[in-house]
């Protein structure tokens, strides 16, 4: 208990305990952003790299739960159907993570920040991009795209999400879908991590202690999500992609 409140006071454990909930409630909604929401809330109560450990167990447990959620026979069919967007993706995140140290991090999020506020609201105001079938040509270079974003940024949620938004993919399907492309994802962050030395005894209890109120907001927004149509679904999706833009944007005009 003495190494809980070593980190936080109890007053903070509250404020991160809450946070927590948020993000899952938005995950479960819409199916991400809970890394964006969590990394913005935490760091504004503690140190970046401590806010950034606090993330990454509760990260790969919603994925993992958020794939799985229809059982092991459908994520390994949304992983079938999207092979190519996942290897590829996966290819070039490997490889664009090279370029961290010699792209300006103001220029990466100015660079994934503002096609997608673009994106969201020529689609809010009523302009579609609709593709009216997979082509493997398209996917692979969305894929590379979105692999590209999240080797140099770690960001590749809102390129996975403006492809299956445009194929109309049903919900549900893309709620699995997304969980099998960040769960990979998740996986690999939890070991550069631990690598790194972010995810070490000091900073472990805060992101085990995050686990069970990102869940918790995760069942909660996944109810909201069972009551909502297809339309509804793809507007709120839409909507966070708004305001996640906006933040992107916002942090390269002040990075």
């Amino acid at each position: 208990m003495e190494m809980f409140f070593d980190l936080l006071s109890p007053q903070l454990w509250l404020i991160a305990l809450s946070i927590a909930v948020l993000g899952g409630v938005v995950k479960g909604v819409v199916g991400f952003a809970m890394p964006m929401v969590v990394i913005s809330g935490l760091s504004s109560i503690m140190e970046p790299e401590i806010a950034l450990a606090g993330l990454i167990l509760p990260t790969l447990v919603a994925n993992g739960t958020q794939a799985l959620g229809q059982g092991i026979a459908p994520a390994w069919a949304s992983a079938r159907r999207f092979w190519v967007y996942l290897t590829v993706g996966g290819v070039v995140l490997v490889a664009s993570a090279q370029l961290v140290r010699v792209l300006p991090i103001s220029v990466l999020l100015g660079l994934i920040g503002v096609p997608v506020v673009l994106f969201a609201l020529l689609q809010l105001a009523g302009w579609q991009l609709a593709l009216a079938r997979q082509r493997k040509d398209v996917e692979a270079g969305i894929g590379a795209f979105a692999g590209f974003l999240g080797g140099i940024s770690g960001i590749w949620g809102p390129p996975t999400v403006l492809y299956l938004t445009a194929l109309n993919t049903e919900k549900a399907e893309q709620m699995r879908v997304q969980g099998v492309i960040y769960g990979l994802g998740a996986i690999a962050l939890v070991g550069a991590h631990i690598g790194s030395g972010v995810l070490r005894a000091e900073t472990l209890p805060l992101s085990l202690a995050l686990i069970a109120p990102a869940l918790l907001g995760q069942w909660l927004g996944g109810k909201v999500l069972d009551r909502i149509d297809q339309v509804v679904f793809k507007k709120a999706t839409l909507f966070i992609l708004l305001v996640v833009g906006l933040n992107l944007i916002r942090r390269s005009l002040v990075a």
